[in-house]
């Protein structure tokens, strides 16, 4: 049966600062510049290290709150994701991403031998390619994606790339390789973004947190916590241009997708132009 979920896919550019994304991320930039896509700047919430940022961006529920304190903590969600919220409106989810999303949200811990590629209805990532690297390049990244939207078409896809991060933590943010990094990652969207909105799907394109001048993250730090969030979709403009809290990301979801948010996300009311 068709579902009518209005389908999105969120595109996580794991690492990636908002003020590199404004000065490389040219296709995106173009999307805006011509009133095709919006940007707003994401503060993300703390600590601003991935894992308990993926759970912030999939719940919209703090740390202190669902329990994933740091990059350590590999065990499963308890709260409500999209993921749950997508499959209970009828909907088909997918993820494309870091082995960590399945230890979230299908199983703990992530077994290498039977756990990168995943197709079980009954799980909240129904249709899932994961990987462990951090090296895994974001080009087969990219085509793990357009695989599972040619193949399964799912309502709600997460495309998660690791190579902004990585060479960040290597060579900082002030180096030419984090810089190509995110230039790379713009040529890839300018590829396979056209091929998604033909399709009928609305994308996001963010990050988790950012990254800074000593290769680290977790901090307090605006290169820590200011991120891109990049919105295609004909509901564009009826966001107001402003900084955005990283827990409003999870509502901000469900309203396009079309779905109701769960108890424990915010109203995200402040966002809509009157």
């Amino acid at each position: 049966m068709q579902s009518r979920l209005d389908k999105l896919i969120v595109v996580i550019l794991d690492g990636c600062r908002y003020d590199t994304a404004v000065a490389q991320l040219g296709f995106m930039n173009h999307l805006v510049e011509h009133q095709q896509a919006s940007l707003l700047k994401v503060k993300s919430e703390l600590p601003s290290n991935s894992r308990p940022l993926y759970e912030v961006l999939m719940t919209g529920v703090p740390a202190y709150e669902n329990g994933i304190y740091s990059n350590y903590h590999a065990q499963r969600s308890k709260e409500w994701s999209l993921f749950e919220l997508v499959k209970e409106a009828g909907g088909k989810t997918g993820a494309a991403a870091y082995h960590w999303y399945s230890e979230l949200y299908n199983q703990a811990p992530y077994n290498r031998l039977v756990d990168r590629i995943q197709h079980q209805e009954e799980r909240l990532i129904q249709h899932g390619i994961f990987y462990s690297e951090d090296t895994y390049p974001d080009s087969h990244l990219f085509a793990d994606a357009h695989y599972l939207v040619n193949q399964y078409q799912p309502d709600f896809l997460v495309v998660h790339s690791m190579n902004i991060d990585d060479v960040g933590h290597k060579f900082t943010a002030d180096s030419h390789e984090y810089v190509a990094a995110v230039n790379q990652a713009d040529r890839l969207l300018a590829v396979y973004l056209p091929e998604w909105l033909q399709k009928g799907y609305q994308v996001v394109v963010t990050a988790d947190h950012g990254m800074d001048a000593h290769g680290l993250h977790g901090g307090s730090l605006a290169a820590h916590r200011e991120v891109p969030f990049y919105l295609i979709s004909n509901k564009h403009q009826k966001l107001k241009e402003q900084t955005v809290p990283q827990l409003l990301a999870a509502p901000l979801f469900c309203w396009l997708l079309g779905i109701a948010p769960s108890e424990k996300m915010q109203d995200i009311q402040e966002l809509m132009r009157g």
